[in-house]
């Protein structure tokens, strides 16, 4: 038996992760060395500029953007975390009433213009509720993972040490992108209302699965080492399976078929955004180890 390869890993303690984070899930092929980040995206940039990483979790939007600047990442069919969209964004009820269709000329606050959430929400308001995003101003915090990415002009960035949910509640702000950090308050409401069923009416027509972040691996690392990466995904979906998180539908899809319509959904929706250049294939995102995977 070879010595097992020891992979620089970026992937954060999650349900999904936290077999593979304590060693209840190993392999004898991988040493996994993992990088002292508590929250991923705070190593995104490292990753995707520098090749800081052989494995790890990275942001569908971020892996696009990467893959369409050339830089040496693979994607692999394994889901690190998902979910539906819809309840994403609010607005302050103190402010007015505010739908879908009032948000043309408003301001609306996004951690990043580029962040995963921000791409699929922009996406979901452009296509299923007819919003033209160009009629909105969207205020910013933080700059894109990939060095090349330029904000398109209607993006501007907030004043150094103001706080998105502050201007928020403060009226500063139309609307937010708030995500999983929405707070418990009352005075905030859903942007599209009832956004459970919206997000049920989005899936029948698109089949989509809106990932959020996905494992990858450094480009070289499939064609030297197949049998590592095949160890890997064997692990990533059996520390998944240990966690006991399932639904219908899987947030967390793993296998090329049944992320294939959220990818290419993905993909539509960065390039309608001007996240990236051009019209990609799903196909592209992978190499033939890793599309192979299932």
């Amino acid at each position: 038996m070879p010595e097992p390869m020891k992979l620089h890993t970026l992937l954060a303690d999650y349900p999904v992760t936290h077999a593979i984070r304590t060693g209840e899930v190993s392999s004898p092929l991988i040493e996994f060395d993992f990088a002292p980040y508590e929250v991923s995206n705070k190593a995104f940039k490292p990753m995707v500029r520098d090749a800081a990483f052989d494995t790890g979790e990275l942001a569908i939007a971020t892996f696009l953007q990467a893959k369409d600047h050339g830089k040496p990442l693979t994607l692999l069919p394994a889901t690190i975390s998902g979910r539906f969209q819809h309840h994403c964004i609010a607005y302050n009820i103190e402010r007015g009433a505010l739908g879908p269709k009032d948000l043309a000329g408003k301001r609306i606050g996004v951690r990043a213009y580029t962040q995963t959430t921000g791409m699929w929400v922009r996406g979901i308001l452009e296509n299923q509720f007819g919003v033209d995003l160009s009629e909105i101003e969207w205020l910013t915090f933080e700059d894109a993972h990939v060095a090349e990415y330029r904000n398109p002009p209607n993006v501007v960035i907030a004043p150094e040490g103001k706080k998105l949910k502050d201007m928020l509640l403060d009226g500063e702000l139309d609307a937010a992108m708030l995500g999983s950090n929405m707070p418990d308050d009352p005075r905030l409401r859903t942007v599209i209302p009832d956004p459970k069923a919206a997000a049920a009416e989005w899936y029948a027509e698109t089949g989509a699965i809106s990932v959020n972040h996905m494992a990858v691996v450094r480009s070289d690392l499939p064609k030297e080492r197949p049998d590592v990466v095949a160890e890997l995904y064997r692990v990533l979906k059996e520390s998944k399976a240990k966690s006991g998180l399932t639904g219908d539908p899987d947030p967390r899809p793993y296998g090329f078929d049944a992320l294939k319509a959220g990818l290419d959904l993905a993909i539509t929706y960065s390039h309608q955004q001007g996240l990236i250049s051009r019209r990609m294939d799903v196909e592209e995102l992978f190499d033939d180890v890793t599309i192979a995977l299932a």
